[in-house]
């Protein structure tokens, strides 16, 4: 019976799919990913089929559930009740002249189809029901060995698709799996096709590596020479020395590597890449004084740079704001502590201020060790929290925009953003309470102004 990982949201379907074709008389089995993570032990976020039946069948079999998005690859998509698989008749392939699709494709056996595939412990085929895996490449005995072994000819493997560089990395520093010398070789001699391959591509392989384990990820895309490739900025802060008394640890770049190692197991994708991108303007900001190494100003230019990377890779637009954000407020923790109050319950109020607890947090693990501003952050969001019930941690503000044009007549400008800041520091402070207030204090200030 096919019970194995339940969880999985497509497995149910996956297996009414294998036993259909099964009961046409055709080979059907799950292969890749969800075979691995089977083998391994650990939760499964995919779930392919491989079959000997042809896609013509596959259309008839599945009916109005099966869509042909890649028909022409011997690949359907099977989708029902909210679930959906790839299924993907067995294949040999040759001619990858843009390093991502084959020129030719040609139906083949099983054993055939073992050989096109990127890694030997992505090449097992599982048949659920009688639970007999079939290996033709050695990839159990790599799981067990905890080896990283391209399928065949390593750079064959990495020239059909330069992304299975980055899939090599990602495997080995999520599984923490060695990479087989050979394969490590040819993978470091593709480092550089990377370059033909799209932002989107890159992004969801960047973003999924650095989730997955964002230390040993970082120091396998440096070694295999893909940091330089890829993310040059943060490669050049390597070398980059700083004021010991601050940290000791050693350079920007040893000291960024510690800082995504203190983060909390499998942190977000604004998260990693905050904390990845936070001493970006340390090279371009240095400064050597007679006593001390400074760098003023580098959270300002390394949001700045971590902006431009962001657009480069097609990060989604809400997740590039708060990371050029945190990346731009990451060093107002040092003064937390001597912020009037108003102020700091508005540094306190923002959207992504638990991620950058967080990043403050491993910033300073990875430093001098000091967490008192840390834990006097936390203290004082909770008891924001607490004040307000839970929610938004600021009161709604008296008045807005509207106000000050429709009420007080001034003509909108930059100053509506002064006044109505220092109308709700007042709020915050207790000065004022009410909407007439808030209208008498905007106005006395929009006098001042002019």
């Amino acid at each position: 019976m096919c019970q194995y990982h339940a969880s999985t949201k497509n497995w149910k379907l996956a297996c009414e799919v294998i036993s259909r074709l099964q009961a046409e008389g055709y080979e059907a089995f799950l292969v890749g990913g969800c075979v691995r993570d089977h083998l391994l032990g650990v939760p499964s976020f995919e779930c392919d089929v491989a079959t000997e039946a042809p896609p013509q069948k596959l259309i008839q079999l599945f009916g109005h559930h099966c869509k042909p998005v890649g028909i022409e690859f011997g690949v359907v998509l099977v989708a029902k009740d909210g679930m959906d698989v790839d299924v993907a008749t067995y294949r040999t392939e040759t001619g990858y002249a843009d390093h991502r699709h084959p020129s030719h494709v040609k139906f083949g056996t099983r054993s055939q189809d073992a050989q096109r595939r990127d890694f030997t412990i992505n090449a097992l085929y599982w048949d659920p029901f009688r639970d007999v895996i079939y290996d033709d490449v050695g990839g159990r005995d790599d799981l067990g060995k905890r080896i990283l072994r391209a399928v065949g000819n390593p750079d064959k493997r990495f020239e059909e698709d330069a992304l299975r560089v980055l899939r090599g990395l990602r495997f080995a520093a999520s599984f923490g799996f060695s990479i087989e010398p050979l394969t490590w070789n040819a993978l470091c001699r593709h480092a550089e096709d990377l370059k033909l391959l799209s932002a989107e591509r890159i992004y969801e392989e960047l973003t999924r590596g650095f989730i997955s384990n964002p230390a040993r990820f970082l120091e396998l895309l440096d070694q295999s020479g893909a940091l330089t490739v890829l993310l040059p900025e943060v490669a050049a802060l390597k070398g980059v020395a700083q004021p010991p008394e601050y940290h000791p640890e050693g350079d920007v770049f040893t000291h960024t590597k510690l800082v995504l190692e203190k983060l909390p197991p499998h942190p977000s994708t604004t998260l990693v890449f905050a904390a990845l991108f936070h001493d970006l303007g340390k090279p371009a900001t240095r400064v050597l004084g007679p006593d001390r190494i400074a760098f003023p100003n580098h959270d300002k230019v390394g949001a700045e740079m971590a902006d431009t990377i962001c657009q480069r890779l097609k990060f989604p637009k809400a997740q590039r704001e708060h990371i050029v954000e945190m990346v731009r407020r990451h060093m107002m923790f040092i003064s937390i502590r001597d912020m009037r109050p108003a102020k700091r319950a508005r540094f306190l109020a923002t959207p992504t201020i638990d991620e950058e607890i967080e990043l403050h947090r491993a910033d300073c693990l990875a430093s001098h060790g000091n967490l008192e501003n840390y834990e006097f952050a936390r203290a004082e969001l909770q008891k924001m929290r607490e004040n307000s019930g839970g929610q938004q941690p600021l009161p709604e503000p008296l008045i807005n925009g509207h106000d000050l044009r429709d009420e007080l007549k001034i003509p909108p400008g930059p100053i509506y953003r002064k006044i109505l800041d220092s109308v709700l520091d007042a709020q915050l402070e207790g000065r004022i309470s009410n909407r007439e207030q808030a209208l008498a204090l905007a106005q006395e200030l929009a006098q001042k102004a002019s």
